[in-house]
């Protein structure tokens, strides 16, 4: 988490780099948005710079944010981090803060739910990362742990999934566990 930035704000240069990226990604794979417009989508970011600063956060910790749809009744762009692995600056992490305070040994520097907020983003939910797998294989050495409901969690359980075998696996761990190859995938909506 970039906690160096506490307004949440990004410079000039910031924003247009950020856009240019997001325009040569979403150029590239329109697959993922078919059907939708760059410019539409530009004009909805730079009309708000809290979500723009949220996909900042996403790309910069490899995140690789991309359309993925619309909502028509909410006129929001729908965006999900589409990094071929779980995004490198976002893992090593344990599920949530409650997770992470019961952790008596070896305490990771973070969890995932305290960092998406941070961000301004949310986890994936189950539904949400089968969706990002039809749009492209995701997560084929790495994990990604996911919005737990909360009858798990309560067990001391926490979801992530990945793909293997040609299948998307969702599995159960401790919450406090965590691992290098386990992150977290993020979804933001514009």
């Amino acid at each position: 988490m970039n906690r160096d930035n506490p307004k949440k704000e990004l410079s000039q240069a910031q924003r247009e780099e950020l856009l240019r990226t997001l325009e040569t990604r979403f150029e590239k794979n329109n697959i993922r948005h078919q059907g939708l417009s760059w410019n539409d989508v530009r004009e909805k970011l730079t009309k708000n710079t809290a979500k723009l600063w949220s996909l900042y956060e996403m790309e910069r910790t490899d995140g690789e944010p991309d359309v993925v749809g619309y909502d028509e009744k909410t006129n929001e762009y729908l965006f999900y981090d589409c990094a071929p692995e779980s995004p490198k600056g976002r893992r090593s992490l344990c599920y949530d803060r409650e997770a992470w305070e019961a952790r008596k040994m070896h305490k990771p520097a973070d969890n995932a739910v305290d960092v998406a907020s941070a961000m301004g983003i949310e986890l994936l939910t189950e539904e949400e990362y089968r969706t990002l797998q039809q749009l492209g294989k995701v997560d084929t050495k790495t994990s990604s742990w996911i919005k737990t409901p909360t009858p798990v969690r309560k067990l001391g359980g926490a979801l992530f999934c990945d793909y293997r075998y040609g299948q998307i696996f969702v599995y159960h761990n401790g919450a406090d566990s965590y691992y290098a190859a386990r992150g977290f995938r993020g979804s933001l909506k514009v």
